[in-house]
């Protein structure tokens, strides 16, 4: 009988550098290129909308991909464990291969699915897809993990040589089992096959209007994307990636999270690129760095890494106008609206605005970081728990090598700054095209006759600020002051 191996994508959706692929590819005969739709095993923190949206793009772009090569996507939904023994028992596979996610609930849910296979003699195998170091790999001299994301990144950076090649696309791939190939297998209706479009994925009322035009999910798209900033904009990197107004990023982060290209690939290929990309490559460090924290510290994606901020007095309860201005984009904050608005019309947002509106969330209007990050992972195509979980620790000052709490940033100052010439603003707030840009940053402070002649009526065109930005700053450092000198008496006492 034909050996048979079964192939469980993930978060690998690519054929290229995709390492369980290689391994399955040794010795096998025939393979089940699967994919397996359980999002209630990854809760609390299930995919959200605009991730579902990117996810069936996605496989619809790798089932393409495997047909070209003689395959295909084969899809069930249903309990992980349940499905791969179904299909083990179907086509009389000996192994299983996958590429290792590293969130808290999958690392559990995988773990205990790799002991039930090999009890049952299976041989089982995860690889690392996802990543230049696997997370336990890096560690202090103390062999503890870092917290501190230079001392990281200096210990990864000396052993940046060690990575090997990335491996290429395969031309052609072993055919089906023939009881699938036959559409013979002996599955319950519970475990049936299913049609990507039954998985429910895209959305049912059309938010995601604009997504087919800013994004191109897939590996093809992720080449292109990555080819496109290379030839564009790496040379610029150091100088632009602050600016929201340029097209300075990569905005390959939604292709990484879903593993349509890996690490290495972009590593090796921002290497032969002729110039000084060490900034660039220092961004692929910081989600190394995020996936680090992640895995050894998984409590942090509920609770603050720094314990002192578990009695931080946030507003109790979150005043429902405040977080509705906030996601809507309506707060009277030209850059914290424009950055609100930019991320639900097009399921991204520019860095330097997500430090801002998470600064402007947690720390002006005093609402719980993770109500901010609850938000966007609902609402980011890249929504991935590592990076999400430590950009909003960090921004809140309460994770690892995280920003002082008193570092609040003053939106005004950041547009004026880093938005110059209000291009992205503008773009966004389109109400506020026609204001001079000395006031395009603070609206309100404009005298009225600029008003009138912008065409801009506050409180009707565009809102107020909904609070004022010196108070509320005022009122953040005394609480986190009243925080300290709480927790240094109980500490003395």
């Amino acid at each position: 009988m034909p050996s048979t191996a079964i192939l469980w994508f993930r978060r690998d959706l690519r054929l290229s550098d995709n390492p369980a692929l290689m391994a399955a590819l040794d010795g096998c005969e025939r393979l089940l290129p699967v994919y397996l739709h359980a999002p209630d095993e990854e809760a609390p923190w299930s995919p959200g909308a605009a991730s579902n949206w990117w996810l069936h793009h996605s496989l619809q772009a790798l089932d393409a991909c495997l047909r070209e090569r003689g395959s295909r996507l084969f899809i069930l939904r249903g309990d992980s464990l349940a499905c791969l023994q179904a299909l083990i028992t179907a086509t009389s596979a000996r192994a299983v291969f996958w590429n290792r996610c590293y969130e808290p609930a999958r690392i559990a849910r995988d773990s205990f699915i790799k002991q039930q296979l090999r009890a049952q003699g299976i041989r089982c195998e995860s690889h690392n897809g996802g990543l230049l170091f696997e997370p336990w790999e890096i560690k202090t001299g103390a062999d503890q993990p870092f917290k501190v994301f230079s001392a990281f990144w200096r210990r990864a950076t000396a052993r940046l040589a060690e990575i090997p090649a990335p491996s290429p696309t395969p031309e052609v791939l072993p055919p089906l089992p023939e009881a699938i190939a036959s559409g013979r297998t002996q599955l319950s209706k519970s475990l049936a096959e299913q049609p990507l479009e039954r998985l429910d994925l895209l959305p049912r009322i059309s938010w995601d209007a604009a997504f087919p035009t800013t994004w191109q999910p897939g590996a093809a798209g992720a080449q292109a994307r990555l080819r496109r900033f290379l030839d564009q904009a790496a040379h610029d990197y150091a100088e632009t990636r602050e600016q929201p107004g340029v097209e300075g990023s990569s905005k390959l982060s939604p292709h990484l999270h879903f593993g349509e290209i890996g690490p290495r690939e972009v590593l090796k290929a921002t290497n032969a690129t002729v110039g000084d990309h060490e900034a660039f490559v220092r961004e692929l460090g910081w989600r190394e760095f995020s996936v680090h924290l992640l895995f050894h510290f998984p409590q942090t994606a509920e609770v603050p890494l720094n314990p002192l901020f578990a009695d931080f007095p946030w507003r109790d309860p979150t005043p429902p106008e405040l977080l509705r201005a906030w996601q809507q984009g309506q707060t009277g904050i030209p850059l914290i609206d424009a950055g609100m608005r930019e991320l639900w019309h097009s399921g991204w947002m520019h860095n330097r605005v997500r430090m801002i509106v998470a600064s402007f969330l947690t720390k002006n209007l005093r609402i719980p970081w993770q109500t901010g990050a609850r938000w966007f992972w609902d609402t980011l195509v890249d929504a991935n728990l590592a990076n999400n979980t430590q950009g909003w620790q960090w921004t809140a000052g309460c994770g690892a090598d995280a920003a002082p709490y008193f570092r609040i940033f003053n939106p005004v100052r950041q547009g004026e700054r880093f938005d110059p010439e209000g291009v992205y603003v503008r773009h966004w707030c389109p109400e506020l095209t026609r204001l001079p840009k000395r006031y395009l940053h603070a609206p309100w402070t404009a005298p009225v006759a600029i008003l009138q002649q912008s065409g801009v009526e506050l409180g009707i065109t565009y809102p107020r600020p909904i609070i004022d930005l010196a108070d509320t700053r005022r009122e953040a450092l005394a609480f986190w002051q009243q925080l300290r000198d709480t927790d240094s008496r109980a500490n003395f006492a």
